[in-house]
């Protein structure tokens, strides 16, 4: 897998160019894994809904093709794209979603922060009265909030054509979070979303990048 570190960029083109890679790409063609950090930005998902859009306000709102809801991308935001062949792979959606989650996991365990898996709404989350704590988390009673208590610090957004990924996901490391109140995020109304800084975490962003970009080579490589 070639990483390819892109700097910060204006979200407009990036899935354009994103398409185009997986559309040119032959069954040798190397994967590809570029790392960016966009100028703010709502993307909506394919089924996106604008009812989860309260007030963008200033911020450009962009249509894109990956799954899910809304969100938002700005500085201060690690986003990652794999451009990966899942069938060389030998793997299917459910379990390349599983290893991204688990590359952005093993982030957050080399700085001391537990992430967790919450059944049905892809994504990693912490505890916010604890986020070091390893203790697993309690299944929510039936009826209850499953995001009670927990705040989301990397959000995921897939697109698979011709059995190869493109979009991927973004790890919250040092933002301006205001803006995430303006959505309901990936369609959750009061989903608290959280980043490193505001869990008492300071990781820098090229070295955010190194270490997400090593557990994803680890994951998606055979």
């Amino acid at each position: 897998m070639k990483v390819i570190d892109l700097g910060r960029l204006p979200y407009a083109g990036i899935e354009d160019r994103m398409r185009d890679f997986t559309a040119a790409r032959g069954a040798e063609a190397d994967d590809e894994l570029w790392l960016v950090e966009h100028e703010p930005v709502f993307t909506l998902g394919v089924a996106g809904r604008a009812q989860h859009l309260l007030a963008p306000g200033e911020i450009p709102v962009v249509h894109t093709v990956r799954g899910g809801q809304v969100t938002y991308h700005g500085p201060g935001q690690l986003v990652a794209y794999p451009l990966v062949d899942l069938r060389r792979l030998g793997i299917y959606v459910k379990e390349y979603v599983f290893r991204l989650e688990m590359a952005v996991l093993q982030v957050l365990q080399s700085v001391g922060l537990t992430g967790h898996r919450v059944t049905g709404a892809p994504g990693i989350y912490v505890r916010l009265q604890d986020p070091f704590s390893h203790a697993a988390l309690t299944p929510p009673a039936p009826g209850a909030d499953p995001f009670a208590g927990l705040g989301k610090v990397a959000a995921l957004g897939v697109k698979v054509s011709r059995h190869c990924a493109y979009h991927g996901l973004s790890l919250n490391l040092a933002m301006d979070l205001e803006p995430f109140s303006r959505i309901n995020p990936c369609g959750y109304a009061g989903l608290r979303t959280v980043d490193l800084r505001s869990l008492g975490v300071s990781l820098p962003r090229d070295e955010a990048a190194h270490r997400l970009a090593a557990r994803l080579q680890g994951l998606l490589t055979r």
